[in-house]
């Protein structure tokens, strides 16, 4: 299943999503090389994008360990939808700040990259 990438101009993501100063999402070209990424997070849970949009999250065995299951596509915003198996669905935004990688939700909660 192909899957196709745009980027909204920058005020429209800062107006959907609660950036920070010196917050820059990802670029078309950070997007389209998620296939085969893993990104691990400080509570030792990791996000994984597969090709063809596979996705798996671990969770850390302090959470419970196990795996959630879906499928990922790129919104119009830039930010990474997941479809999981078990019907929960979310949108994350992956921006650069500085040397840091960080997961934005859309709450406006900030998850740091390892």
């Amino acid at each position: 299943m192909p899957l196709f990438f745009c980027l909204v101009a920058g005020s429209a993501v800062a107006d959907s999503w609660q950036l920070r100063p010196g917050d820059t999402p990802f670029a078309q070209a950070e997007l389209e090389a998620l296939p085969g990424q893993s990104f691990r997070f400080f509570d030792g849970g990791e996000s994984q994008y597969g090709s063809g949009g596979a996705y798996a999250y671990t969770y850390s065995a302090e959470n419970g360990g196990g795996t959630a299951w879906g499928t990922y596509r790129i919104a119009g915003d830039g930010s990474i939808c997941v479809d999981f198996t078990n019907g929960f669905g979310r949108c994350d935004l992956f921006v650069r700040n500085g040397s840091r990688i960080i997961l934005i939700t859309r709450q406006g909660e900030r998850f740091p990259v390892r």
